[in-house]
């Protein structure tokens, strides 16, 4: 690996069936970047929260076939089907309720609680994921790291774990609220980093439960950072309209029959608030540390960052570096995506599981910008399918800004 060429890492956020567009945008950079510009992209750290987390583990587990992965994720994504992903049977309320009065039962599995049977997932991350390809892609050196973050939940701290092409753990951070841990990447830390807490149980990691990654560290850009990234390519999968089309918080009372909140509304907007993305904040603190240094260099000449951290290193603080980044987030508001997709007759005929029939009802009767939970439980090719090429058209119209940043 050449030494001169700055190391470059993609950060996937988590977002449950919307990680469909991380497949998107991830298949352009593959196959469309090279093809349009003539870039190709070399990857060197990969960070993944909840279902970022599996989309990082097929990356890593693939790098030896560059050529492929594109295709490969696109394809996987666009041929779910939300009865055979995400189906409820009695059992599983039952086995749910039963969670919700005592821990788990002494010899019991490695997973507890959450309504929804987690087999089916398993059984597609594991189909989805030669597992064993990840260490052999690191030791001959095709990238240099694989981070997936999860939460520890009996202390509700953020544990990263690592993997890398060498033993141990970087420099890490002094947050005592999130912890860095070297391990052997396996299924169990990807389903552990995707359990959204009460829709899947949590998983067993070496004696202790994990959930949902995303729920304090959704897009896990530090950890790239640790890991030594000095170019990020983020992808995020919210969307922000502009400025002028943002809903404004209005405390007037409603009009009259407007009646009090579904419980499916409420899990959606518990979810979003769960998943509340910090990324603006952290991308900001980054370009204004970037700005400094450049400052610097301008008034104090091109030794300005060496003696900067030399004088940070004296205090035992970490050193500064410049870093360039690129976010890509989805165009359209995938949560209207879904609903217009749930309420749609083809749905209707196509999926006759409990779960699509609730997320049908839930999209007929709820107004457009309020079907969150749609976007998030639709493991379906008809949601899935357009968000991969919504991913990929997003993608292509930053086709410039990408060749630059993998330049």
């Amino acid at each position: 690996m050449s030494q001169d060429r700055p190391k470059t890492a993609i950060v996937l956020s988590g977002g449950a069936a919307r990680g469909a567009y991380e497949a998107g945008v991830l298949a352009y950079i593959r196959d469309g970047l090279v093809r349009d510009t003539g870039v190709h992209a070399k990857i060197d750290i990969l960070c993944g929260s909840s279902v970022g987390a599996i989309n990082a583990c097929v990356l890593a587990a693939t790098m030896d076939q560059p050529e492929t992965q594109g295709a490969f994720l696109a394809r996987r994504w666009s041929s779910l089907n939300v009865d055979e992903v995400v189906p409820l049977k009695t059992t599983d309320l039952l086995r749910f309720t039963r969670s919700l009065f005592g821990a788990a039962p002494a010899g019991a599995t490695h997973q507890h609680g959450g309504v929804l049977d987690p087999a089916p997932l398993e059984r597609v991350v594991l189909d989805s994921v030669p597992w064993s390809m990840i260490q052999r892609n690191l030791a001959e050196k095709r990238f240099e790291a694989l981070a997936i973050s999860a939460t520890h939940v009996s202390s509700g701290h953020t544990v990263i774990f690592v993997e890398r092409d060498q033993p141990g753990l970087p420099p890490w951070g002094k947050d005592p609220f999130v912890h860095g841990v070297a391990a052997r990447i396996r299924p169990q830390h990807a389903l552990a980093s995707a359990a959204i807490p009460i829709i899947f149980p949590a998983v067993s990691i070496d004696g202790q439960y994990y959930c949902d990654g995303g729920l304090r560290l959704n897009t896990p850009l530090a950890p790239a950072l640790r890991l030594g990234a000095e170019r990020v390519l983020v992808i995020s999968l919210r969307h922000r309209p502009p400025q002028a089309e943002a809903p404004r918080l209005s405390l007037l009372p409603p009009p009259p029959g407007h009646g009090p909140p579904s419980a499916f509304f409420l899990a959606g907007k518990v979810i979003n608030a769960l998943w509340l993305d910090h990324i603006d904040y952290d991308l900001d603190r980054m370009r204004q540390t970037t700005g400094v240094l450049e400052a610097g260099r301008r008034a104090f000449g091109p030794g300005f960052d060496d003696a900067l951290n030399a004088q940070l290193a004296a205090v035992d603080a970490p050193a500064l570096r410049p870093i360039r980044e690129l976010r890509i987030e989805p165009s359209v508001d995938l949560g209207v995506l879904a609903k217009d997709v749930a309420a749609s007759p083809e749905f209707a005929r196509r999926s006759k599981g409990v779960v699509a029939r609730l997320l049908q009802r839930y999209a007929q009767t709820t107004e457009e910008r309020e079907a969150d939970l749609c976007s998030y439980l639709l493991f379906d090719a008809s949601y899935c399918a357009p968000l991969v090429e919504l991913g990929i058209a997003d993608a292509r119209a930053m086709r410039d800004e990408l060749a630059e940043l993998f330049r």
